[in-house]
């Protein structure tokens, strides 16, 4: 179910080149099922949740069923900001537990152990996105077993709702490479999700302060079971028989709303003090709430830009949700601010050639072009119309908000969010990771060096709700002059780990990692205060704490503080490429190799040096397939270039002949058009630049859903003028179930049409779609005030008469008049 390709192992010779072996699918690496055993068998995860961190262990469970020694290569995702601090392998008694090294050293120590006839294995993360990650399993003989256990710690994200996200990626879409793009890409074997040859179990553990209420997700779950009587610790497990079909979501909900807290722990007693792991370390996590009379000043102004993946995997539901969520926004916008929509594929498309007033005249226009939009524009390149909004002059008085929704199937994720980051100063950036697959390093990425919010809208999830979210985010009143001031004994000094502050919201997390150096007493206590300004209102939130280490924490807040550090000198070496960087990569991994946790410069390696016996003769390499959920859809995309080879370990490509060669392999290349065909002949379809098997595509056809009615509300929504306001006519009728005549008839006399036709459409919002208020609470705060300001005589009258007509019980002040 792997690419096969055959490698003799000789020093210094170019690990990469394979030979031809074999009759091959596609070129996504998709072998018959007869013709390749897959070496991995199983994968076991267990995750333990404290509060809001998560440790993970994963357990890859291989075996080699062949008459040959193997090299098995995984390429897989795992959250892009997961701190990767263990990785060891068992072979029969003997238990390996890996270094960190640098990179190059690594993969020459892997390259020469195999060349000597050792075991070896490496992990190493990809130099384009810190969420992917390959492992290569070295000089398994015929008839052994390896596990390899891997173990990762991360933070968890607060939802709208207050549930904690925690998210097992187990889908790793193709990720677009645009042509002239740095890096070289990730070689991934992907295959349909349906085939996937190895299984996976998952078992929770969740424990907290708090009760635990209930425990979500968009799999199946066996129930829930507390260990405890206060329900302070609970367990849950994955129901056995996972497709493989979309990444494991869980959502945590605890008794309580999130408090403000600091967990001071305790210095590794081996490492040396003052340094990073010899020290203590807090983590402090603050809550900021905001005064609920600014809260309901909601900004009247601002420069609102769309950004829309128009690429062939947004096809079929993905664009459908996605233009009805531009419907809400743009009938969310308030008068006054500007607005624009651009649209992403292989190339970019505007609805207008700069930022425009919001109007009724420019608000139909847009919806016009919005409703003529179809997942037709290729391949996910996402820096070509970002650097030409960056290019736009901001409009005075007006903050420049960017809103981007993405599949995230993007390969150049490191340049994309240094682009965000160059251009924080002037812009929020609000990001949206639609789909099974999205790539987390990108969306958060982008959120988090834009000062805005990440939102992940998978399975049934509607998009609506959770993009409102960000908007009410977005018209905020944005916090400025944030500060972090530290109040410790004169004894003990600080060093902040995580990078500043730069955006708060309410009831958001902030989380900050400090080095605490030097000795205090037992009873000592700290402080910290956050100060900051919101619409002209100096605040601040301070936070006392007790200086001793918590219990059993293990070095789970070393890790994240030096995860955290680590980005932030990536980040600081990508900006300083080509100049002196002051031995900023050299920095990352000494702080790497010294917490054990990895790095882009770094990797996970371990060498059997206990095996006497030398492994003989040709290792076969065995490429172990990755589920992948792409749609199959006919695309316009120009460009075939998907992934290109992930680093051989000598550090070479093969050329493009070799390419023509190898079509066991994933990579596509621009000068090549070859796909290897199998004696099952597959027609080759395109997403994206991906070739796709027919019979997929077949099963896929007969699925695809015809075009739903629209949605009830969408239908009201749609009719709303720009400045809030609903006008009398048949369709508003129709909208809210009556006939023309009905609605005309049940009028009072001295009401304007366009007052009833407002106070009806807000009487049907709050008495039959409370379920939905998040998605429509803006644009009826809009109708309110427009109606507010009509200084209307008729007002109860109309209500009392609307109720009537609709069947309803809505009270005035509900409406908010």
């Amino acid at each position: 179910m792997g690419s096969v390709n055959t490698t003799t192992r000789k020093k210094n010779c170019s690990q990469q080149l394979p030979v031809h072996t074999g009759t091959m699918v596609n070129s996504c690496g998709l072998l018959t099922l007869q013709r390749e055993p897959v070496p991995l068998k199983s994968i076991e995860v267990e995750l333990e949740v404290r509060d809001h961190v998560a440790t993970v262990v994963s357990t890859l469970n291989y075996e080699n069923k062949e008459d040959k020694p193997l090299e098995a290569v995984f390429v897989f995702p795992l959250p892009g900001d997961a701190a990767v601090c263990h990785f060891s392998a068992q072979i029969g008694q003997t238990q390996i537990v890996a270094e960190v090294k640098e990179k190059q050293k690594a993969r020459e120590e892997y390259d020469d152990a195999l060349s000597s006839g050792q075991q070896a294995f490496l992990l190493e993360e990809s130099d384009e996105s810190p969420d992917i990650f390959s492992l290569h399993v070295g000089s398994l003989p015929p008839g052994e077993s390896a596990s390899i256990r891997l173990e990762y710690v991360t933070e968890l994200a607060v939802q709208a709702d207050d549930g904690l996200r925690f998210c097992l990626p187990a889908v790793l879409n193709p990720r677009y490479q645009p042509q002239g793009s740095e890096g070289a890409g990730v070689q991934v074997t992907s295959v349909p999700a349906s085939l996937v040859p190895y299984s996976l179990s998952f078992s929770a553990r969740v424990s907290s302060p708090r009760p635990v209420s209930k425990v979500e997700s968009n799999c199946s779950l066996d129930p829930l079971q507390y260990l405890n009587t206060d329900q302070t610790q609970a367990t849950v497990k994955l129901a056995a028989g996972h497709k493989f079909d979309r990444d494991v979501e869980l959502l945590i909900y605890y008794k309580d709303a999130h408090q403000p807290t600091a967990v001071v722990e305790a210095g590794q007693a081996s490492a040396e003090p003052g340094s990073l792991m010899g020290d203590p370390v807090v983590m402090v996590s603050l809550y900021p709430e905001f005064p609920q009379s600014v809260m309901s000043s909601m900004a009247s102004c601002g420069e609102f830009v769309l950004l829309m993946d128009r690429s062939g995997s947004m096809s079929n539901t993905r664009i459908r949700s996605a233009k009805d969520t531009l419907l809400l926004l743009l009938k969310s916008l308030p008068m006054g601010c500007y607005f624009n929509i651009y649209s992403f594929g292989s190339r970019y498309e505007h609805i207008f050639p700069k930022s425009v007033e919001y109007s009724q005249q420019t608000m139909e226009e847009a919806l016009k072009k919005v409703e003529q939009m179809e997942a037709d524009l290729g391949g996910t390149e996402i820096l070509e119309p970002l650097k030409h909004i960056y290019s736009q002059p901001c409009i005075q008085n007006q903050p420049r908000q960017l809103f981007v929704f993405t599949d995230g199937e993007v390969g150049n994720t490191k340049e994309v969010i240094d682009l965000v980051k160059k251009n924080s100063g002037s812009h929020r950036c609000f990001s949206f990771g639609i789909g099974e697959g999205a790539s987390s390093a990108l969306i958060n990425g982008m959120a988090k060096e834009g000062g805005g919010d990440a939102q992940f809208i998978t399975g049934t999830d509607r998009m609506q709700p959770k993009v409102m979210q960000s908007l009410r985010f977005a018209l905020q009143p944005a916090v400025v002059d944030i500060s972090v001031t530290w109040d410790l004994p004169k004894e003990v000094s600080v060093t902040v780990l995580s990078p500043p502050i730069t955006a708060l919201f309410q009831g958001q997390r902030s989380l900050i990692y400090a080095q605490l150096t030097g000795q205090s007493s037992e009873a000592a206590e700290g402080c910290v205060t956050l100060k900051y300004s919101l619409a002209g209102h100096p605040s601040e939130n301070q936070l006392h704490f007790s200086l001793r280490p918590a219990e059993d924490t293990g070095l789970t807040v070393h890790r994240l503080g030096a995860r955290n550090l680590i980005r932030s000198l990536e980040m600081e070496e990508r900006d300083r490429r080509g100049q002196q960087d002051g031995g900023v990569k050299e920095k990352v991994v000494q702080l790497s190799v010294q917490s054990g946790v990895s790095s882009s410069f770094t990797a996970f390696i371990a060498v059997n040096k206990d095996n006497s016996e030398v492994i003989q003769g040709p290792l076969v390499r065995r490429n172990i397939p990755t589920p992948c959920t792409f749609p199959i859809l006919k695309s316009s995309g120009r460009h075939k270039s998907a992934f290109r080879n992930f680093q051989g370990r000598s550090g070479r490509h093969p050329s493009p002949k070799c390419a023509r060669e190898m079509c066991a392999s994933p990579v596509m290349y621009e000068e090549t058009e070859t796909v290897c065909a199998s004696p099952v002949m597959y027609e080759e379809i395109e997403t994206d630049g991906f070739p796709m098997m027919e019979e997929e595509n077949q099963s896929r056809k007969s699925a695809v859903p015809e075009q739903p009615p629209r949605d009830p509300l969408l239908q009201l929504v749609s009719l709303q003028e720009a400045s809030g306001c609903w006008l009398l006519d048949a369709a508003l009728a129709a909208a809210l179930g009556k006939t023309n005549e009905e609605v005309e008839k049940s009028k009072p006399e001295k009401a304007s049409s366009e007052v009833w036709a407002t106070i009806l459409a807000l009487i049907w919002l709050h008495g039959f779609k409370m379920d939905a208020k998040d998605e429509w609470e803006l644009l009826a705060m809009k109708a309110a005030s427009w109606l507010r300001a009509q200084n209307a005589p008729c007002v109860s009258e109309c209500v009392d008469a609307g109720n009537v007509l609709l069947g309803c019980s809505v009270k005035k002040e509900a409406l908010g008049l």
